[in-house]
């Protein structure tokens, strides 16, 4: 069976020249050799320097989060002590970090915390690589469930597509952010007794339960829509008479065609999640002291931004470096998927 996966690469895919060589030795004419879509989809990204760019970003953030202990390590700080209780002269008597912008030094690179003189830079560090990590997990479980739900209610119709639109219209009735703040502690208390402290595990399992609850439904609807289409197609119904299973339809003819709005749609989840995790700690109910977070960072210098304005700087500056790029990045993979772009 042809699905229009392999009939776009015999079609649309570009061609490249590889010599023949006759039987004396002699070059002969170059033969055609198509490419497949994935080349075709690498040729065009690598094109896409704004895209090139935003993956290297992006990569240098995973990859700056991933090492954090290591960047302790050779840094010689890391998000927990009190330097400036510490040491008296990194705090004046009203908290505050001496010294120019915060308190930056060769020995404090972003500067300390005011208050309590923590470390900034092993904060964000840290605060990354809380945010982050969390929020690609609760990115991974939406959109397992999106396509799940999104092929079952598209290719079998009738009452399981009935009823499965209903829960979704019913979930996106939600006010999500209120539904965030109001949850989570609900979730919390499920598995922790309210005397006793609630692990830092068990507060990223809740967050990720969460956020996964209402962020599933924006790809489900997209990918029940394009399941429609696809099967009514021919390859569908030729695999239906060859007496596929449901399936080894959905896994090997409808799958290997919804891969382009799941990457590119998993590429602009992940972004939004980030910040409702970190919306999540900012308002109290996500990650707590002493855990290291994003959010937590920018309630802290929402508090004491006019006494020290220069602490909310390297956080700032690194979550929207880090949102933008995410989303040009997505922009870019939907491009290199496109094969009628002009990229």
């Amino acid at each position: 069976m042809t699905s229009p996966a392999q009939t776009d690469n015999a079609v649309a895919s570009g061609v490249s020249g590889v010599e023949d060589v006759s039987k004396d030795g002699a070059p002969g004419p170059k033969k055609a050799v198509g490419l497949s879509p994935s080349q075709l989809m690498w040729r065009r990204f690598k094109r896409d320097r704004t895209g090139v760019v935003s993956a290297c970003v992006v990569i240098f953030f995973f990859v700056i989060a991933l090492l954090a202990p290591v960047i302790s390590m050779v840094y010689g700080k890391d998000p927990y002590t009190l330097y400036g209780q510490d040491n008296i002269e990194l705090l004046d008597e009203f908290s505050i970090p001496t010294g120019v912008f915060g308190g930056v030094s060769g020995d404090h690179w972003f500067g300390i915390e005011p208050n309590l003189g923590r470390d900034v830079f092993m904060q964000l560090l840290y605060g990354m690589r809380t945010s982050i990590y969390t929020a690609l997990a609760a990115t991974i479980l939406m959109v397992v469930v999106g396509v799940v739900i999104g092929l079952m209610g598209g290719y079998f119709g009738g009452k399981i597509d009935y009823w499965l639109g209903r829960v979704t219209d019913l979930l996106l009735g939600f006010p999500s952010q209120l539904f965030f703040i109001a949850s989570m502690p609900v979730v919390v208390s499920a598995f922790v007794r309210p005397d006793e402290e609630t692990p830092t595990y068990l507060r990223a399992t809740a967050i990720i339960i969460v956020l996964s609850f209402l962020g599933w439904m924006g790809l489900s609807r997209l990918i029940r829509a394009a399941t429609l289409s696809l099967r009514e197609r021919e390859f569908i119904e030729a695999a239906k008479i060859a007496g596929a299973s449901p399936w080894r339809i959905i896994r090997k003819e409808l799958l290997p065609n919804l891969v382009t709005p799941i990457l590119v749609q998993g590429t602009l989840l992940l972004p939004s999640t980030i910040l409702s995790v970190a919306f999540l700690s900012f308002v109290g109910v996500g990650f707590v002291e002493p855990t290291p977070d994003w959010g937590r960072m920018f309630a802290i210098g929402a508090d004491i931004y006019e006494q020290d304005p220069a602490y909310m700087f390297f956080p700032g500056v690194a979550m929207v470096v880090f949102v933008v790029a995410f989303n040009l990045l997505g922009d870019s993979v939907r491009d290199a998927f496109d094969p009628k772009t002009g990229r």
